[in-house]
């Protein structure tokens, strides 16, 4: 009886406690998303998994010697995973809707406003009992607001590690949700008539004005915001790449493979993050509503300055491209268009969409080095 008591002490049954038994359904459940929902997948089932390896009892993932450690450590601690992603987004990403038409700068800076709009918020959230932000913990929080998943990480590694998990799981929950959370702050806030907008063609981009933009965003980053430099940096030697057209090697393995693999063990880390005593608490819901908060008012912002610019452009300006200020590319600039359609056949606003969205890509960007700078 003696030994059958110490092999079944040795189980991850016997030692589970009920958080980390409520973890490993949040993983389950952030399975199910990515799988049967196709909520942003490449992240959320690595995640997903992640959490649930990071509960098992006695498995020793997240401790020294385990795996989850090593590619925490390695990857997040150093902020490499999140620059290697934005290296692979900025491969990806073609500037030349924004360069056509440079005004979209400004829609991508108003939507950033939503971050700096929550950083309040987490501090007037100390007022509840139960939760305690310190204002390193609410900068980190509040980039939710930018719907940038890997700039979320790379600030939450350096200003509230402990919060990592929750952030980073919002701020992709959040930008799997653009097509559900947005449609309805676009037609509350813009009319009929302001829907049906058509745009005028943009006008061609000549591979001379690709070539320098990411070198002139590189210079103007180093002299205004060093702080920014390593987002910013990584994102435009990525966009570099793609537009030199002499390594093309290069690009494509940056593109896919490279990006790729960073993404598996991104989510993983991410997930080691999920543990029951880290996640279960009053701070994890205050972040989950902050974000949703962040992230709705990023929208409106966007949607707002583009009225505004539309009030003094001799070109018609429909503002729902407003929206695609915040960096969920291209995922926003695609729920513009289908609003765009919704309300006129023949208005197609994809492409004057993704002027703002990659805008909002060095806006989140900047808006990161700005916290990092202040706090």
């Amino acid at each position: 009886m003696e030994k059958l008591q110490i092999l079944w002490e040795t189980t991850g049954i016997a030692a589970m406690t009920f958080g980390q038994f409520s973890m490993i359904l949040v993983g389950g459940l952030l399975l199910y998303l990515a799988i049967s929902k196709k909520f942003e997948p490449l992240l959320l089932l690595p995640i997903g998994f992640g959490a649930i390896l990071a509960n098992i009892p006695l498995g020793g993932f997240t401790e020294p010697g385990g795996v989850l450690y090593y590619v925490y450590s390695v990857g997040i601690d150093t902020g490499v995973f999140p620059l290697l992603i934005f290296m692979g987004v900025g491969a990806l990403t073609d500037f030349g809707p924004l360069l056509a038409n440079p005004k979209m700068l400004f829609l991508g800076g108003a939507a950033q406003f939503g971050i700096f709009a929550t950083l309040f918020g987490a501090i007037a959230l100390n007022g509840i009992p139960g939760i305690e932000f310190s204002m390193s913990d609410a900068a980190a929080i509040s980039i939710i607001g930018g719907a940038d998943g890997p700039t979320a990480i790379f600030l939450a590694s350096k200003l509230a590690p402990d919060l990592l998990g929750a952030i980073a799981v919002a701020a992709y929950s959040y930008m799997a949700l653009v097509p559900i959370i947005q449609p309805p702050i676009m037609k509350l806030l813009t009319t009929q008539a302001e829907r049906e907008i058509k745009m005028e063609q943009l006008r061609p981009v000549a591979r001379r004005e690709k070539l320098f933009f990411p070198l002139i965003a590189m210079g103007l980053t180093l002299l205004f915001l060093p702080s920014a430099t390593p987002l910013v940096g990584m994102f435009c030697l990525g966009n570099l790449m793609r537009e030199s057209g002499v390594v093309e090697r290069l690009t494509k393995t940056t593109q896919n493979e490279l990006i790729n693999i960073v993404t598996i063990f991104l989510g993983l880390a991410v997930g080691s993050k999920l543990q029951a005593e880290q996640f279960l608490s009053f701070q994890t819901l205050g972040i989950l509503v902050l974000g949703a908060v962040a992230f709705a008012i990023g929208t409106a912002s966007g949607i707002l300055m583009a009225k505004l610019m539309g009030k003094f452009s001799k070109d018609p300006i429909n503002p729902l491209i407003g929206a695609a200020g915040v960096s969920a590319v291209p995922m926003a600039a695609r729920v513009v268009n289908k609003v765009g359609l919704q309300a006129n056949q023949q208005n197609f606003l994809l492409m004057h969409a993704m002027g703002p969205n990659v805008a909002g890509v060095l806006g989140s960007a900047v808006a990161a080095g700005v916290l990092l700078a202040l706090v």
